[in-house]
C-alpha cells in the first residue's frame, strides 16, 4: 500500500485534478483515524530512514541544514524534520494543504529545541528560478503524481547543493503492486480514497535509478517498506513500497 502526505508539485506539471484530489482531503490529514491513517503508521518509518541517509541536522559549525520536504501536504514528514532539527521548507501545490499544515503547527507548536518550518504553497519551478539550494531534499510519495518523472527529478537535483543528499519514496510497478495498493488498499479495504493511485505512474527501482543516473545523482541505498502487526518495517522486498537515497557528489 502506498499512502499520501504529498499533493503534487507544480500546478504546470500536474494535472488538475491532482491537486483538487488532496485538496479536499486536507482538513482530515492530521486525524489518525481518518483518509491518512495508514501514512501515520508508515512516517516514522520513512522519515527515520530518511534521517539516517540525509546530512546532519546540524553542521559541526552549529549551522542548521535546509531541508526541502517537496509535496508536504499538510506535513506530517515536514513536522519530523523539523523536530530532528533541520531548518525545514515545506512546499506544496495545493493551498488546502498548506493552509492545514499551518493550521496544526499553530495548534501543536514545536518544541524550542526544533528547527524552524515553513510553509509555502508553490512549485518547483519557482524555486529553481530563485537559484534556491537545500542541503536536504524529501520526496515522499510524490513523483508518480508528476507528468514527467524524469525531469523532476533533474529539478530536484538543481535544487541541492553538491554533497547534499535526497531521499525519494514510491510505489513500484509490479503486478503485487496492482493487487494491494490499487485493488486491495482503495477498494477492498477502503484504506485510501478511490482514485488516489494511478498503476501506470508507478516506477520500478530500475527506472529511478536510470532517472537519478540523468540528473547527475548517485542512488547510495534502496530499502523497501512493508506494514506488519507492529507496524511498518524495512524490507528487503520492494515489490511494492520502497525508498531510496540518492546523493549529489
Amino acid at each position: 500500500m502506498q499512502h499520501h502526505d504529498s499533493t503534487v508539485v507544480s500546478a504546470d506539471s500536474v494535472a488538475p485534478e491532482e491537486i483538487a484530489h488532496f485538496s479536499d482531503l486536507a482538513a482530515r490529514w492530521w486525524d489518525p483515524a481518518g483518509p491518512m491513517r495508514p501514512l501515520h503508521a508508515m512516517n516514522d518509518l520513512r522519515t527515520g530512514w530518511a534521517m539516517r541517509h540525509l546530512p546532519a541536522p546540524v553542521a559541526e559549525d552549529g549551522a542548521r541544514r535546509t531541508l526541502l520536504d517537496i509535496g508536504c501536504g499538510a506535513g506530517l514528514a515536514s513536522e519530523a524534520f523539523a523536530r530532528a532539527g533541520f531548518d525545514v521548507t515545506g512546499l506544496d501545490a495545493s493551498q488546502a494543504a498548506i493552509t492545514a499544515g499551518r493550521l496544526h503547527l499553530r495548534h501543536h507548536p514545536l518544541p524550542a529545541s526544533a528547527g524552524p518550518l515553513a510553509y509555502r504553497c508553490g512549485s518547483a519551478e519557482e524555486l529553481v528560478a530563485h537559484h534556491a539550494r537545500f542541503d536536504a531534499i524529501s520526496a515522499l510519495e510524490v513523483i508518480e503524481h508528476v507528468t514527467d518523472p524524469a525531469a523532476f527529478l533533474c529539478m530536484l537535483g538543481s535544487l541541492l547543493r553538491p554533497g547534499g543528499a535526497m531521499v525519494v519514496s514510491t510505489m513500484n510497478r509490479t503486478w503485487r503492486s496492482m493487487a494491494m495498493a490499487k485493488i486491495g488498499a482503495e477498494y477492498v479495504l477502503r484504506l485510501l480514497p478511490v482514485g488516489t493511485h494511478d498503476w501506470k505512474k508507478f516506477i520500478t527501482p530500475a527506472e529511478l535509478g536510470q532517472y537519478a543516473a540523468r540528473a547527475g545523482l548517485r542512488v547510495t541505498d534502496m530499502a523497501g517498506m512493508v506494514p506488519g502487526l507492529g507496524g511498518w518495517r524495512e524490507s528487503r522486498d520492494m515489490a511494492v513500497n520502497y525508498i531510496a537515497a540518492l546523493v549529489r557528489d
